[in-house]
C-alpha cells in the first residue's frame, strides 16, 4: 500500500495502442487524482485522451507505463482474478447506454446481473432491482421493459442504476450527458449529484462541456493531446486559468460568465 491523499489516482500514466512503428501514444505521463467523496472533472476536446483514462482506470486499456492507485493499491500489477474484485469497486458508465445495455435483457435482468453475476435472476432480486430503479427516479414497473422501450435519458438512468447496484466506491462517468437534450441533461446531472452525496461516492466526471463540469465537480483536470496541462479547484481554474489551452476552452463557452465565477 502507498500513502496517498487521493481515493483514486493515476501517476505518470502512459497508454499506447499498437506496437513498434505503428504504436500511437494516446496518454503521456498523466498524473491526477480525486479525493474520497469528491468529483474530479476531466475536460478536453475530442481526441484529448479523456475516455482513454476512463477505460484505463477500469482495466479495459492496459497502461504502457505508470500506475493506477485505488486507496494506495497499485491496480496495474494485479492478476486478472484480483482485478475482477477491484472492478466492482470502480464502475464505468459510458456515453452510449443503448450500446452498453444488452438489448435482449430487461432493465430488471441487467440490474440483477450486476447484483449477482452468477445468478442474474430478476425475480429473485426483485426488491433490490425495484429499489435501484426508484433510486434513479424510475418506476419499479420499468424492470420488465427492454432498452428499446426507454428514452435516451431513461436508458442512461438504468445504466447508472446497474453500475450503482454493484456497490462501487468510485463511479467513472464518461460523457454520459452528451447525447441528451438540455432539460434531460440537467435532470441526470442533478441526480448524479444527489447520488454522490447520499451514497458517499467518489466520482470522475468526463466531459467536453466545461459548463457541465463546473456544475458537478470539485476539481477539474484539463487534457490536451494526451497530456495534463492544468488541474486545480474548479473555482480557481475557471476564474484564473493558467494554461493558454484552458483559456481557449473557456473562451469558447458562450454561457461562461467570468463575473459569476468571481462572485
Amino acid at each position: 500500500m502507498i500513502s496517498s491523499p487521493h481515493k483514486l489516482a493515476v501517476e505518470e500514466l502512459t497508454v499506447a495502442f499498437g506496437h513498434g512503428r505503428r504504436a500511437r501514444t494516446v496518454l503521456r505521463g498523466v498524473s491526477t487524482g480525486v479525493r474520497a467523496g469528491q468529483t474530479l472533472g476531466l475536460v478536453g476536446e475530442s481526441g484529448s485522451g479523456k475516455s482513454t483514462i476512463a477505460k484505463a482506470i477500469v482495466g479495459v486499456h492496459p497502461a504502457r507505463a505508470g500506475r493506477i492507485l485505488l486507496d494506495g493499491e497499485d491496480l496495474t500489477g494485479l492478476r486478472r482474478r484480483e482485478l475482477g474484485a477491484v472492478r466492482r469497486r470502480v464502475q464505468l458508465v459510458s456515453q452510449d447506454p443503448y450500446a452498453s445495455l444488452n438489448p435482449c435483457m430487461t432493465a430488471g435482468e441487467a440490474i440483477a446481473e450486476a447484483v449477482d453475476p452468477v445468478r442474474a435472476d430478476a425475480r429473485k432480486h426483485a426488491v433490490t432491482v425495484e429499489r435501484w430503479l426508484e433510486t434513479v427516479a424510475l418506476d419499479g414497473s420499468a424492470a420488465g421493459r427492454y432498452p428499446h422501450e426507454f428514452s435516451g435519458g431513461q436508458r442512461q438512468r438504468i445504466a447508472v442504476a446497474r453500475a450503482l447496484a454493484v456497490g462501487p466506491e468510485v463511479l467513472v462517468a464518461d460523457e454520459i450527458t452528451s447525447a441528451l437534450d438540455a432539460s434531460v441533461q440537467a435532470e441526470v446531472l442533478n441526480l448524479l449529484e444527489e447520488l454522490r452525496r447520499s451514497l458517499t461516492l467518489t466520482m470522475v466526471f468526463i466531459s467536453h462541456d466545461l459548463a457541465v463540469v463546473r456544475h458537478v465537480s470539485d476539481e477539474v483536470a484539463v487534457l490536451c493531446q494526451g497530456e495534463l496541462v492544468e488541474q486545480g479547484p474548479v473555482r480557481d481554474v475557471y476564474r484564473s486559468p493558467r494554461h493558454p489551452y484552458t483559456r481557449r476552452l473557456l473562451a469558447s463557452v458562450p454561457t461562461f460568465d467570468k463575473k459569476e465565477e468571481a462572485a
